[in-house]
């Protein structure tokens, strides 16, 4: 009997086919159950121009092509210019429509991509209760509850209504398909940069026909807003998705960027060393295929045969590896901790409102990243950085001390791991009476007769330091990183703890400790075990920041109290 992957497999090797997809340098298989399938060389990579892949962009799930759908394309339309839906909305439930729907189109590939994922929206309660004092543990149940409330009151409806338009009134959504279609976007979409006459055809078509040079909005309404914090999809060369790494052949200027998933290519799974990239070729001068994404390798040499070709999802750090992908990557170079000052606070705090004026002219920063690498040019580096990036350090840091030179340039300037933007808010937050009346004192000297001049918002920073100094600052910090670390082992105990369940769990006989249920099959049992080890290496790296962060502030507090900063 023919293995079920197998059969899969093999209607979507022929649908690409069908598509004008083309293999050149690598097939498609199995890889396991941790990552499903995946591309790997063939013994046909001897193509001297290193091109792996070519898929016609023509084949990507877009806002577009959902557009250009005869049945549900006018009704979706509609939506867009009433507002009812953006166009991730729109891609989510023509994914979910997709699932649902009888004889889609689809079908070869969506029966080819997870049904079930291991990011925290699909975790039990019980492994979700792991992921408590983290930042996941909050934004999960956050997250979790704005999708149920978007299924009850708009996506159950709304689906309902597109698989009616589609002739299918027996067919039952559930919020499952929602949950699964809202997981194969954001795991595995694409920001693709593509011609504007691809995009907006009719308009470049009246643009021709009239011979206008100017250009209207479209009624795709292609969003263009960046996405927050690296959420996003997947990205390119481990930097910016719209940059590195992508090639469009485009003119500056007529290339639009566009959110969506390209079959075949999103089968490459990520590598901190990653081997291959994708790139876009509009004029098809390098592909022979106009309009195509290709997969291309990055390595000199030729591959060799059957090994994994990889790209990058970009510098991510565990927790949001986690809360994408469902994975992590044990000791991750680009994990990081956020620390931040809730604002809800400040409200509480003595003289909080002048401190809340001072900090909006600073536009100041409540929240921060820590990324792991800030440690190497700390006080504790595990590897001292070298003499050149000190020297850049001091003279970029140098330039925030200047007022009237009363209060010296601290010594240990160069070793601060920690963003100035986030001490320059610790340093308002924590003010003391009369540090705040020599601010307003400092600023009203800048300030003219006729009040016209207001001070920017560095000679505010300026004036603050030059009252408060440090020691505050890296007070709050301590206090801060201290409350972050209490939250972390009130929830799942200490890092030691963490690295002893992590050396326990190979053991098969103590596999039963990490699944939620007595009674469950081995596929599923494997599924949950793999889940509490991510969520051990997640918070094991969470509580190794902050007191590695925490550190680094009570030596950077003794070293200010000492300079009298």
């Amino acid at each position: 009997m023919e293995n079920p992957k197998e059969a899969k497999l093999e209607l979507f090797l022929q649908w690409l086919q069908v598509n004008r997809v083309e293999l050149r340098g690598c097939n498609i298989k199995y890889c396991d159950s941790k990552k499903g399938f995946g591309i790997f060389s063939s013994d046909e990579t001897s193509s001297s121009d290193g091109i792996l892949l070519v898929v016609p962009l023509d084949l990507a799930i877009t806002p577009m092509r959902v557009l250009q759908d005869p049945t549900l394309g006018p009704e979706c339309s509609k939506m867009l210019e009433e507002g009812e839906v953006d166009d991730r909305f729109m891609l989510i439930l023509f994914l979910t429509v997709e699932r649902l729907r009888k004889n889609s189109s689809w079908k070869p590939y969506l029966d080819m991509l997870p049904t079930a994922f291991g990011n925290p929206l699909w975790f039990t309660d019980y492994e979700i209760s792991e992921l408590k004092g983290t930042t996941l543990y909050r934004a999960t149940e956050l997250q979790k509850k704005k999708l149920q409330d978007l299924y009850e009151h708009k996506v159950r409806s709304l689906v309902q209504k597109l698989l009616i338009l589609e002739g299918d009134s027996e067919s039952e959504v559930c919020f499952e398909d929602f949950l699964w279609a809202n997981s194969i976007f954001w795991t595995r979409a694409l920001n693709i940069p593509l011609p504007r006459s691809l995009v907006f055809p009719h308009v470049q078509e009246a643009q021709e026909s009239t011979s206008s040079s100017s250009s209207e909005v479209s009624p795709c309404h292609i969003a263009t807003e960046e996405l927050v914090n690296g959420v996003d999809g997947k990205m390119v060369n481990g930097v910016e998705r719209r940059s590195a790494g992508v090639t469009s052949t485009s003119l500056q200027g007529e290339t639009v960027w566009v959110e969506g998933l390209v079959p075949g290519i999103d089968f490459c799974n990520h590598d901190l060393k990653p081997i291959a990239t994708w790139e876009v070729d509009e004029m098809g001068s390098i592909t022979g295929v106009p309009f195509s994404m290709y997969l291309i390798s990055a390595e000199q040499s030729r591959h060799q045969i059957e090994r994994e070709i990889s790209i990058s999802y970009g510098n991510k750090g565990n927790e949001e590896l986690l809360y994408l992908y469902g994975f992590v990557i044990d000791n991750n170079p680009d994990d990081y901790l956020m620390v931040h000052y809730p604002a809800e606070v400040i409200q509480n705090i003595p003289f909080s409102e002048s401190k809340i004026q001072l900090l909006e002219a600073q536009k100041s920063e409540m929240r921060c990243l820590l990324p792991r690498s800030l440690l190497d040019h700390g006080f504790f580096p595990k590897c001292p950085p070298p003499k050149e990036s000190n020297d850049k350090c001091t003279s970029s840091q140098v330039c925030n001390y200047s007022w009237s030179g009363q209060r010296k340039t601290p010594s240990y300037v160069n070793n601060l791991v920690f963003p100035e933007d986030f001490l320059t808010s610790l340093r308002t937050i924590a003010m003391r009476e009369d540090e705040l009346y020599r601010v307003s004192s400092l600023l009203e000297e800048l300030v003219d007769t006729g009040g016209e001049r207001q001070p920017s918002d560095s000679e505010v920073r300026a004036a603050i330091w030059e009252a408060c100094g440090d020691s505050g600052a890296f007070q709050l910090l301590v206090d801060l990183l201290n409350m972050k670390i209490t939250e972390l082992e009130e929830g799942s105990g200490i890092e030691e703890r963490d690295t002893k369940l992590l050396e326990k769990v190979h053991h098969p006989e103590i596999q039963e400790e990490f699944s939620s249920t007595k009674a469950i099959d081995s596929v599923q049992h494997e599924f949950l075990s793999r889940n509490k080890r991510a969520i051990i290496i997640y918070r094991r790296g969470q509580k190794q920041l902050a007191h590695a962060f925490l550190k680094e502030a009570e030596h950077a507090l003794q070293l200010a109290l000492s300079e009298g900063n």
